[in-house]
C-alpha cells in the first residue's frame, strides 16, 4: 500500500500555519445573506432556549428584573457552534480558522440592525448597505429581563436607556429632547419571550432606564393613596405636576357621591380644584371643563431604574449598575484556576 506523503495531522498543521485560501477583500468570501442575518440574530440571544439564560426558575421571581452584561464570548462560542455544523474535514476547520476574525467583525456590525429586520423596516440589503457605511467598533451589550404582569397588561410598553443619569425634577423629563435624546443607547432588541417576560438589549452601559406605559393618547385617571384614598396631583397650566418643597406630588383627595362610593363625585372635584387654586396660583383657573380636564390627567406611567448600592461588596459600594466583568479573562487568571483545581482534586 502506498503510503501518504502526508498525513491528516501535518495537513491540519501546515493549514492552520497559512490558513488564507481566499483574500478577505475577494466577494466570493462574504457570508451569503441568509447566513449573516441568522449569525446576528443569534448574536442577540434570538431563538437561544430560555432555559439557557435562565437555567433555575428561582433566579428570575415573578415581578421581577433582571439587569446583566452580554458576555461577547460566550456568544461568540454560539456562533462557532452553529458554524461547526458545516465542518466535516480538515479544509473545513482550516476556513473556519482563517476567516473567523472578519467573520466576527462582521456580525460586530450586523448585529444593530437586527431590530430593524424584526419590525421589517427594510430589506436586508438596504439596511445592511448603510449600517456597514459607518463602521464603528463593537460596544458593550447590556440588557433585562423582565417578569411582570404589567409586561402581560401593556406589551407595547416603551423601554429607552440613557448613558447617563437624567433627573426628573424642576425640568420634568422629556425623552424627545435634549439632554435625554443625545444620552439615548441604541435598542439592539427589545421582544416578548412569553406574555409575561419582556428581554431587552442595549448597546452601551445604561446609567438610567425608563419602562413606561404605552401613550396611546389623553388619558385620565386617580391613583391610591398610601391609606387607601385615591387622589389626584394637583398641575400647572402645562399639565406638569405641582411640586412641594421637597419635590413631591401635592395631592388632593377625591370626592365620591353619598350613595355609592365606587362613583367619583365630578362636581364636588371641580369644586375642591377651584378651592385649592386660590392657594396654588400656578394651576388654571377652573373656569370650565378644560381646566378641569388638566387637573384630571393621568399620564402613563414611567418607572426609573437608576442603579442601586452594590451590597454585595460590602462597606457602601458606588451607586450605579454592577461593574462589567471580562468572564473570558477572569477564567483565565491563575487564581480562578488554583481554586478550580482545588474543588477538582488535581
Amino acid at each position: 500500500m502506498r503510503i501518504s506523503w502526508i498525513n491528516s495531522a501535518q495537513a491540519l498543521q501546515e493549514r492552520m500555519l497559512i490558513p488564507n485560501q481566499v483574500a478577505d477583500t475577494d466577494p466570493e468570501a462574504e457570508m451569503p445573506p441568509y447566513m449573516e442575518s441568522f449569525l446576528a440574530h443569534l448574536r442577540l440571544l434570538v431563538g437561544v432556549p430560555f432555559d439557557y439564560l435562565v437555567p433555575d426558575a428561582r433566579l428570575f421571581p415573578d415581578e421581577s428584573i433582571r439587569f446583566f452584561y452580554l458576555d461577547r464570548s460566550w456568544t461568540d462560542r454560539l456562533v462557532d457552534g452553529a458554524m461547526a455544523v458545516g465542518k466535516i474535514g480538515s479544509r473545513d476547520q482550516a476556513y473556519h480558522q482563517a476567516r473567523s476574525g472578519p467573520t466576527s467583525q462582521q456580525i460586530d456590525l450586523t448585529e444593530r440592525i437586527v431590530r430593524d429586520l424584526q419590525r421589517s423596516r427594510d430589506s436586508f440589503a438596504n439596511l445592511k448597505q448603510a449600517n456597514d457605511s459607518n463602521p464603528v467598533p463593537a460596544d458593550i451589550v447590556t440588557g433585562f429581563l423582565l417578569r411582570s404582569a404589567a409586561v402581560s397588561g401593556w406589551p407595547h410598553m416603551d423601554v429607552r436607556a440613557y448613558s447617563q443619569d437624567i433627573p426628573d425634577g424642576n425640568t420634568p423629563f422629556d425623552p424627545s429632547v435634549d439632554p435625554a435624546k443625545s444620552a439615548q443607547l441604541p435598542t439592539l432588541r427589545l421582544e416578548l419571550l412569553s406574555p409575561s417576560v419582556m428581554i431587552a438589549l442595549f448597546q452601551g452601559i445604561p446609567q438610567l432606564v425608563t419602562i413606561e406605559e404605552p401613550h396611546h393618547g389623553v388619558v385620565f385617571g386617580v391613583h391610591a393613596a398610601p391609606n387607601g384614598a385615591l387622589e389626584i396631583s394637583l398641575r400647572d397650566t402645562q399639565g406638569n405636576q405641582l411640586v412641594d418643597g421637597s419635590n413631591n406630588a401635592i395631592p388632593l383627595s377625591v370626592p365620591f357621591r353619598a350613595g355609592n362610593m365606587r362613583v367619583i363625585d365630578v362636581k364636588g372635584l371641580y369644586n375642591a380644584l377651584a378651592n385649592d387654586q386660590a392657594t396654588h396660583s400656578a394651576m388654571p383657573v377652573i373656569n370650565g371643563s378644560a381646566a378641569f380636564a388638566i387637573e384630571a390627567l393621568d399620564p402613563p406611567f414611567r418607572q426609573r431604574f437608576e442603579g442601586t448600592v452594590d451590597h454585595g461588596g460590602g462597606g457602601g459600594g458606588p451607586v450605579g449598575f454592577v461593574p462589567f466583568v471580562n468572564i473570558a479573562a477572569r477564567v483565565t487568571e491563575q487564581a480562578t484556576v488554583t481554586a478550580v483545581q482545588q474543588l477538582v482534586g488535581l
